[in-house]
Formats: C-alpha cells, sequence, structure tokens
C-alpha cells in the first residue's frame, strides 16, 4: 500500500489491505462492485483513493491520496507490459466532481499506462460519472497526445478492456512502421538556447546531420529559448515533460542533446526520463568510432571516449557499486565503481604510450620528407567541404569521399606532381565542427601535428552553405588552438557549382580561389598558385640561406 496513511485507523488500513485480494474482470477497465468498493472507502477516508491493475485483473498497488490529489509510486520495476505500454492502468477517485486533471494525464503518458479511469465519489459512496484518459497514436505535434471519453457510469460501461487495449497497441505499432522510412532508432533532438533562435536552429540542423550520419532516424526537433540553461536539465522540467511525452508519442528510443552535458546533468535527465541520453559530444565521438580504420585513429578514438567516460564513471547508480564478493574477496574489499576508475586510468596510460610512439614515427617520416626537400600541404576545413574530393581529383587518387559529416577521419597523403616535374605531398585531415570535442582534439593531435608541420595550409571552404562565414571562423579557431594561424594559408572556395547564383544572395565573396572539386572547374588556377607559393618561396628561402 502506497500514499499518505497516516490518522488512518486500524480498521480502515485493514479495509484497504483487502482490496489486493480483490480480483477485477479481464474484460472490463474496472467492474461494478470494485468501483463501489473504491468510492466507499474514499468517502469515508475524505481521500483520493487509486488501485493500480495489471491485465490479468490483479491489482498490484494501492494509493491513499489526500482530498486534492494522489502520488504515484515508482513504477520502473513493473514490467507486466509489452510494447509500448506497461501493462497497468490505473484507477482512482475524485471528491470534487473535477474531472481528469493535466497531472493525471502527464502519469497516463510518462508512466506509460494502459489508461487512467476517474471515478466520482458521490457523497453517498456510490460511483458516479467516469473518465476515461488513454494514449492516442494519431496526433500532430500541436495537439494533445492523450483522448478523454465520458461514461456516465460504470454499470452501463460494456466496452471490452482486452479488445480496447490490444487495438491500441495496433494503431501504435502501424503507425510507428509507417514512420520507419529509413533504418535506425528513432531519436528526438532537444536544445536549450540563450542566443539567437536563428542560430540554435542552424546548430541543431547539424545536428541532425549528425545523428543521420551516427545511423539514427531524427524524429522530432525541440528548441526552447531562456534566459538561462537549467542547472539540472539544460531545457526546464515543464518542457522535459513535453519531450518526454512526444518521444512516448513517436516511439523515439533515444535524446539527443545539442551541447556537452555536465556528468550531473547527464544522470539527472537520464533518471528523469529513463530514455537513453545522448550529447553532442558523445555523438561525434560515437561517428569517429565508426569511421576509424586505421590502428592510429582506432587508439585515439578510444582514448577520447575514455577521457570523456571518466568523469562520469562517478555518477553511475548506487547499483553498479557491488563488492566483489567470493572468498578472499569479502569485507569492504574494493568496490565496482574503484575497478573501473583503476582500469580506466591503466587504459588511457598504455593508450598514451602507444600514441606517443606512432606520433615518434610520424615524426620521423615528416623529418624524412624535409630532407628529401619535399614541400608539404595540408588540407583542412570544415567537415563535408569537400577535402578529400579535391585531394582524389587533383592526385588521381581514390580516398573515400561521402556526403557526410567526418566522411574521412584518418589522415590520408598522396603526392601531387606538378609539369615541371616538382611534387608535393598533400595530406587530408579531418574535418573541423563547431564545439568540436576537446577530448577529441587533444587525442588527435598527433595527427593534427601534420597541420602544425605543414609549409602551407589549403583551407577548402563550402562556398554553397548558408552558414559560410560560421564555418570559416570555425576552423580559424580551431587553427588558433593548434597554433598554426602563423602558417601560411591559402583558401579555396569549393562547391561552386552548387550555387544558385553568382556568389550568394548579396554578391559578397570571401577572399579565396573558386574551384569546383566535383566538376575540375578552378583547379588549373589552384595548380598554378600552390606551384607559385610553394617553390617561390623555397627559391626566395634558399638564396637569402646563401648570401
Amino acid at each position: 500500500m502506497h500514499g499518505n496513511t497516516q490518522g488512518l485507523k486500524h480498521s480502515d488500513s485493514k479495509a484497504l489491505q483487502a482490496l489486493y485480494r480483490r480480483r477485477n474482470p479481464v474484460d472490463r477497465f474496472v467492474g461494478a462492485e470494485l468501483a463501489r468498493r473504491l468510492t466507499e472507502l474514499s468517502r469515508q477516508l475524505s481521500r483520493q483513493l487509486g488501485i493500480l491493475i495489471d491485465r490479468r485483473g490483479e491489482i498490484t498497488h494501492v494509493i491513499v491520496g489526500n482530498a486534492h490529489q494522489l502520488f504515484i509510486p515508482d513504477l520502473t520495476r513493473s514490467r507486466a507490459g509489452s510494447g509500448r505500454f506497461r501493462g497497468l492502468r490505473l484507477v482512482h477517485t475524485h471528491l470534487r466532481g473535477e474531472g481528469l486533471s493535466r497531472d493525471d494525464l502527464t502519469d497516463l503518458t510518462l508512466l506509460r499506462l494502459d489508461a487512467i479511469v476517474v471515478i466520482q465519489a458521490l457523497p453517498d459512496g456510490l460511483p458516479g460519472p467516469i473518465e476515461l484518459g488513454f494514449t492516442r497514436p494519431e496526433s500532430s505535434e500541436d495537439a494533445e497526445p492523450w483522448e478523454i471519453e465520458s461514461i456516465p457510469s460504470v454499470h452501463s460501461w460494456n466496452t471490452n478492456y482486452r479488445v480496447f487495449i490490444e487495438e491500441l497497441e495496433a494503431r501504435f505499432s502501424k503507425q510507428h512502421q509507417s514512420q520507419r522510412v529509413e533504418a535506425g532508432e528513432g531519436c528526438i533532438l532537444v536544445s536549450a538556447t540563450t542566443r539567437s533562435p536563428q542560430i540554435a536552429r542552424s546548430s541543431l540542423d547539424e545536428l541532425a546531420r549528425l545523428a543521420h550520419t551516427a545511423g539514427l532516424q531524427v524524429l522530432d526537433r525541440v528548441l526552447q529559448t531562456r534566459r538561462k540553461l537549467h542547472h539540472r536539465f539544460v531545457v526546464g522540467k515543464g518542457k522535459l515533460e513535453e519531450v518526454q511525452i512526444r518521444a512516448m508519442q513517436l516511439d523515439a528510443k533515444v535524446l539527443v542533446f545539442d551541447h556537452e552535458l555536465s556528468p550531473a546533468q547527464l544522470r539527472n535527465i537520464a533518471t528523469e526520463t529513463e530514455f537513453k541520453v545522448v550529447d553532442r559530444t558523445q555523438l561525434i565521438l560515437d561517428i569517429f568510432a565508426q569511421r576509424a580504420t586505421t590502428r592510429e585513429g582506432k587508439l585515439q578514438v578510444e582514448l577520447a571516449q575514455l577521457r570523456y567516460r571518466k568523469p562520469r564513471l562517478a555518477l553511475m547508480p548506487t547499483a553498479m557499486s557491488r563488492l566483489t564478493g567470493g572468498i578472499g574477496g569479502r569485507g569492504p574489499g574494493e568496490t565496482k565503481l574503484e575497478i573501473n576508475r583503476r582500469r580506466a586510468d591503466e587504459r588511457q596510460t598504455r593508450l598514451e604510450k602507444q600514441l606517443k610512439s606512432i606520433s615518434k614515427q610520424r615524426g620521423l617520416r615528416r623529418s624524412r620528407r624535409q630532407r628529401v626537400g619535399l614541400p608539404h600541404v595540408a588540407i583542412v576545413g570544415y567537415t563535408n567541404a569537400g577535402k578529400s574530393t579535391l585531394l582524389n581529383r587533383m592526385t588521381r587518387s581514390k580516398v573515400d569521399a561521402e556526403d557526410k559529416l567526418f566522411a574521412t577521419l584518418d589522415p590520408t597523403s598522396r603526392r601531387l606532381r606538378f609539369p615541371q616535374e616538382r611534387e608535393i605531398i598533400l595530406t587530408d585531415t579531418v574535418g573541423f565542427i563547431r564545439d568540436l570535442p576537446k577530448d577529441l582534439v587533444e587525442a588527435f593531435r598527433s595527427t593534427l601535428e601534420e597541420v602544425v608541420e605543414a609549409d602551407l595550409v589549403l583551407h577548402v571552404v563550402d562556398a554553397s552553405s548558408p552558414e559560410l562565414d560560421i564555418h570559416i571562423q570555425e576552423v580559424l579557431q580551431t587553427l588558433e588552438k593548434l597554433k598554426a594561424l602563423d602558417i601560411p594559408r591559402l583558401t579555396v572556395l569549393n562547391k561552386m557549382d552548387a550555387l544558385d547564383s553568382p556568389w550568394g544572395a548579396n554578391g559578397d565573396r570571401p577572399e579565396g580561389l573558386p574551384a569546383s572539386a566535383k566538376t575540375g572547374e578552378g583547379l588549373d588556377g589552384l595548380m598554378q598558385e600552390l606551384e607559385r607559393r610553394l617553390f617561390r618561396q623555397r627559391a626566395r628561402e634558399l638564396t637569402e640561406a646563401s648570401t
């Protein structure tokens, strides 16, 4: 029995306990005899009473509230239902003639109840009019995700409960099958912003592309404008409830936040929603893990994931911290959490040593290139700007190039020969993105040293992107973090073939060489500019050195 039972007489408590021994007809929402006993006790106690009934007709919980409301206990251990519903329906009384409240309907959706039934307890203790609330699948974004029906009396209520719930689950199943046009778990994107909503929407667009690249199906987006981000949930608690209701309505499995959640926020949201919760950093790390093919790339991604997860180990549920047990392991011992931390520290140390060794090997290769005198050009740019396509077109290579974010992860170097029998080394590096996780930048430092050691940085820009200026700034900020802003830089305005007009809407064009890696347009001019900058500059340096 659950709820506030203070002040109840012993006889009242025994009467409430007796409710557990009653059974409800399996084909009825609530039987007439059970409804009458519930309203009699409710009037006798002047409190709202509720019962949770499973699909076998057995009462699993008796809930005692006050005159205005009742509080449903934690149902996380209740797994009676299959599919999207929990397999429990709530039947409870009201004393003042009020119908289903907003709280009732929110509980209906968030707790995945089969249905919620409110019976008016009349002054004489008899059951009065009834309201039935249930979740409906066919609902637009602006409409409420529930439906309410009124029933005059429990004696005239002949709806077959078993048929009702089977048909309702079939409607949900049919709708979700029609929604799943593409593979992947369904997700909802969530963002809160204190800045311009336009910037936040643009960031959500990019998050949607990241989700698609990671193999998720975006079912909806939620954006909240706030003066200050909520310290526990990022979005407000009311908005988080709306997100949960929408996720259940669309049968989404994952909530993707367009922020890097703190360990406490990640725990709070996951506890509050019981959904899989992923933040922007986790999503990018997951994509990197999918894309890494070389040993170095896999080690770098694992190190970044380890650095991200370590602070979050401390906030695992207490149930995850167990004594090792067994002979020789009894007593206080070492908890599961402490073991995880120690193993994470040991693994991180090993990864850092291995990457340091690989970094030395990469440094030796760079030294050999410098001794031979081959100029080195590093291709950088925002992700999906066309860097790999440009490398393929210029060097006649077949590096993987897809219309996805982070299609190329591991750095690839190719030789580029000029007509005068001169050669350079072109290296395609990992793409940049806004809010690139700092753990990822640190883990990929040995790879990004290719940029730092380059003679020239070839900055490839997607000229067709409406966020051209933002992408340029993000790349420059990343170069600044790498201390590579002082390296000579040549900007290439790629994807000119995708422009609808000569240059955007206002005709303003940033400095750079217009080109198209797809069609080859402008590449002759790019080759000439590369040759002029690299070899004339090298000739000047040699002349100055000799004098």
